[in-house]
């Protein structure tokens, strides 16, 4: 079955690599018009939007910002008339060993918390009242496997970041429902990526490929038929879902 997002307006957040510059592609394919965020490398993401169709523009915000992701929200909605998908995919990993000065710890642990959960329940506030006007819309927040199963000693402000995500979705299905406004939660395992290869480049490939059930890691293109089912309707009651996408790593 062909899915359709013609007429649809979605914002994703960290558009221009990784598995964000996948659900980009992903959903100009399917008819969206892409907002596309990025933090600092313009040419990078006006490269990935010259080759999206339907109108999709780049749009930058540094989400450690608090008027910057305000200003993110607002750019969009005034470009494009309005949002009908938020998907907050951004997120940064910083390797915090323990032995770290509490400073400079810290310093990586508020980072951290800015950008993978201050942001995007931030973004989720603007969603909701803006799908209320509207009458409706659908929040799509990548989470990590790392929020159930936990994380290595360095990554625990990664984990911690992300295991707050599944609540605010979970809280956004439950109360904004009858407001027909749906959220879903997707948990990756190790996606190939610029972000996991530090990880890789740090702990040996084999790390993760031996923490899967698969032969091969995890894809952006792997992701992305999950984000263009879930922004177009056709899967609304499954709104408070978590959705696993990680090989088998971690099952429950």
């Amino acid at each position: 079955m062909e899915i359709s997002l013609k007429g649809k307006v979605v914002l994703v957040t960290g558009g221009s690599r990784g598995i964000g510059k996948g659900f980009c592609i992903a959903l100009a394919a399917s008819g969206a018009q892409v907002a596309l965020h990025y933090n600092r490398n313009q040419e990078k993401a006006e490269a990935v939007t010259s080759t999206l169709q339907n109108g999709s523009k780049a749009f930058a915000a540094n989400l450690e910002n608090i008027k910057e992701v305000i200003k993110l929200f607002e750019q969009v909605k005034s470009e494009f008339g309005q949002i009908d998908v938020l998907i907050n995919n951004a997120g940064v990993a910083f390797s915090s060993d323990l032995s770290q000065n509490d400073e400079d710890w810290l310093d990586h642990w508020d980072r951290t918390f800015a950008i993978n959960t201050r942001a995007t329940g931030l973004l989720c506030k603007k969603a909701i009242a803006h799908f209320k006007e509207i009458g409706g819309g659908r929040i799509i927040n990548i989470s990590s496997r790392a929020a159930f199963r936990g994380d290595t000693l360095d990554y625990l402000a990664y984990g911690a970041s992300k295991g707050a995500i599944p609540s605010l979705t979970r809280s956004i299905a439950r109360y904004c429902g009858k407001d027909n406004i749906k959220a879903f939660n997707i948990a990756p395992g190790f996606v190939r990526t610029d972000m996991a290869q530090e990880f890789m480049d740090q702990y040996g490939e084999g790390f993760a490929l031996d923490d899967i059930a698969l032969n091969e890691l995890t894809e952006p293109k792997d992701l992305a038929p999950m984000i263009v089912l879930l922004a177009s309707g056709l899967a609304d009651h499954a709104t408070g879902s978590t959705i696993d996408i990680n090989a088998a790593s971690y099952v429950h």
